[in-house]
């Protein structure tokens, strides 16, 4: 038998299509997938935080906050604070194991916040905007809302569960997959929520307030100082811009709750405690 070597087709084995293009195609299903498994992963850890019980939540938090300030001024803000919250919480239908506690920190940052644990966070740069105790109360009470809906717990287990796929898709481990993981999770104590975690938290709110004071007059002066302070610092907005999202018609959400539920939007707004005005 006699071998012969036929000549092959030129372009036989190539493509029609570029090259470029068909990398494209690949890493774009690549990262579509990746982004599908993130955000299922994402959903999954949701749901399993909101079923924490939250004595765990207060282990996971430590000692955030448990230390007593020396400054005698600075404490009586915080008893301050803390009592009014506690005035707001029994409004809210907190679960009789979850305390919430306040701490006041003498920094000039404009923000407050809500983290593991049942604690909230003040600072004074934000406490001396406030026009009066309505306006704080809106603040505190958002703030509260926050640990009853649980977000603190959900939006830290839904940055771990992200970070460690996250690291697992990019080969990291180690040490490295400590400060990837908890880096990207978002600082713990600072945690972001969702826009509808926002609403909802406004929501609770603002009905405390009602409760609380009789009518909903000065509750939304909160959003007005932050349009205000946003407009006036385009460049960086204050620090609570980038905890809790800026959205529009969250000032008109309330007076649509106050419609829907008659409450008053007109009532004699009460000044803040002489203790509550630390000067700017």
């Amino acid at each position: 038998m006699e071998y012969e070597n036929p000549e092959i087709p030129e372009g036989i084995n190539v493509s029609r299509e570029h090259p470029l293009k068909e990398f494209a195609v690949l890493v774009g299903g690549t990262v579509a997938l990746i982004l599908a498994i993130v955000l299922i992963l994402g959903w999954l850890a949701e749901s399993i935080a909101t079923r924490i019980p939250f004595s765990y939540e207060q282990e996971i938090a430590g000692d955030i906050g448990h230390d007593v300030s020396d400054n005698p001024a600075q404490a009586a803000i915080e008893r301050e604070l803390q009592s009014l919250a506690e005035g707001l919480a029994k409004h809210m239908q907190l679960p009789p194991e979850m305390r919430i506690r306040v701490h006041y920190v003498d920094d000039d940052t404009v923000n407050a916040f809500a983290t593991l644990g049942g604690h909230v966070i003040m600072f004074r740069g934000l406490l001396e905007k406030m026009p009066n105790e309505n306006a704080l109360a809106m603040v505190l009470a958002h703030e509260i809302a926050h640990v009853r809906h649980r977000d603190p717990i959900v939006s830290l287990g839904r940055g771990v569960v992200v970070g460690l796929a996250l690291a697992a898709i990019t080969g990291v481990s180690g040490s490295n997959l400590s400060d990837s993981v908890f880096g990207s999770a978002g600082t713990l104590t600072a945690l972001s929520f969702s826009r509808n975690q926002e609403r909802a938290a406004d929501t609770s709110a603002v009905a405390a307030v009602a409760a609380h004071y009789g009518h909903v007059n000065g509750a939304t002066a909160v959003f007005d100082l932050f349009s205000r302070l946003e407009a006036e610092h385009p460049l960086k907005p204050p620090e609570f811009m980038a905890s809790h999202p800026n959205s529009s018609g969250r000032r008109d959400g309330i007076a649509e709750q106050a419609d829907l539920h008659d409450w008053p939007t007109e009532g004699i707004l009460t000044p803040l405690p002489q203790v509550l005005q630390v000067s700017e």
